[in-house]
C-alpha cells in the first residue's frame, strides 16, 4: 500500500509539473482594461493592482516545458512578454514613456522571475523566442508599452490558435495606415522592419503574404519615425 501510494504522489506531481497555464484570467483582464484597438487603461490596472498581481505570479510559478508543443511554448513567452511589460509600467505608473525607466535600459533588467530562473525582457524577446522559434510574426505580438509599436492583442495567445493569431495580428499590422503606407511604388514601414531585417528575409515576400497592392524589389522603402509615448487609454 505504501509503494502505492508514494507511486500515486509521484505521478501526481509529474502531472503538475507539466501542467500548462490556460490563460483564463490574462484574457479576462485583457478584454477588461486593453481596447480593441490596442490603447491600455494603466490608470485602472494600478488602481486594481491586485488582479495583476494574481496574474504575475500565477506566470513566475509556471516552468516552461520542451514536452509542451512548441505552439504552446511560444504562446507561452508572448503572454508573458505582455504580461510582464504591463506590470513594468503599472509599477512606475503614471509615466510618459517606457524609455524613461532605467535610463533607456529598462529592457536588459533581469527582474522578471519565471520558474527558478531571472529574466530580462531583452532574454524573453531575443534569447528565446526570436532564436528558438524564428517567426517573424511575433514581432506584431509582443509589445513594448509604446505607440508605435504593433498593439497588444486583447485576448491572450492560445497555442492551439497560436498560427492563426499571429497571422491577424500581422495582417491587422501591416495593413493598418497608421503604421504602414503601402502603394507598389513606395512602402513607409514601420522602423520595425528596419531593426529586426534579419528575422524577415526578403521583405517584399513577406510584405506580399498580407497586403492586396503587390510590391517588389523596385518599391521604394523608408521607415517612419518611431513614437516611443506610451500607449494608454486617454
Amino acid at each position: 500500500m505504501r509503494i502505492l501510494i508514494c507511486l500515486f504522489i509521484f505521478l501526481s506531481g509529474k502531472t503538475a509539473a507539466v501542467a500548462q497555464p490556460d490563460y483564463k484570467s490574462w484574457d479576462i483582464f485583457l478584454k477588461k482594461y486593453v481596447s480593441a484597438s490596442g490603447d491600455v487603461d494603466y490608470k485602472s490596472i494600478k488602481a486594481n493592482k491586485k488582479e495583476l498581481e494574481a496574474i504575475t505570479k500565477a506566470f513566475s510559478e509556471t516552468s516552461v516545458l520542451t514536452s509542451w508543443s512548441k505552439n504552446d511554448q511560444l504562446a507561452f513567452w508572448i503572454n508573458a512578454y505582455n504580461v510582464f511589460t504591463i506590470d513594468l509600467i503599472v509599477n512606475h505608473y503614471p509615466i510618459k514613456s517606457i524609455q524613461n525607466l532605467d535610463g533607456g535600459k529598462t529592457w536588459d533588467v533581469k527582474r522578471i522571475a519565471i520558474g527558478d530562473k531571472k529574466y530580462s525582457l531583452n532574454n524573453i524577446e531575443n534569447d528565446i523566442i526570436r532564436p528558438q522559434f524564428k517567426d517573424a510574426r511575433i514581432h506584431f505580438a509582443v509589445n513594448c508599452a509604446a505607440k508605435s509599436c504593433p498593439p497588444i492583442l486583447n485576448s491572450a495567445f492560445f497555442g492551439k490558435t497560436l498560427d492563426e493569431q499571429l497571422d491577424a495580428v500581422t495582417k491587422k499590422f501591416i495593413s493598418n495606415t497608421k503604421y504602414q503606407n503601402i502603394t507598389s511604388g513606395k512602402m513607409t514601414l514601420s522602423k520595425i522592419f528596419d531593426w529586426y531585417k534579419v528575422d524577415f528575409g526578403d521583405i517584399f515576400t513577406f510584405i506580399n503574404k498580407y497586403i492586396t497592392i503587390k510590391v517588389n524589389k523596385n518599391t521604394a522603402i523608408v521607415y517612419k519615425e518611431y513614437d516611443w509615448s506610451l500607449n494608454e487609454k486617454k
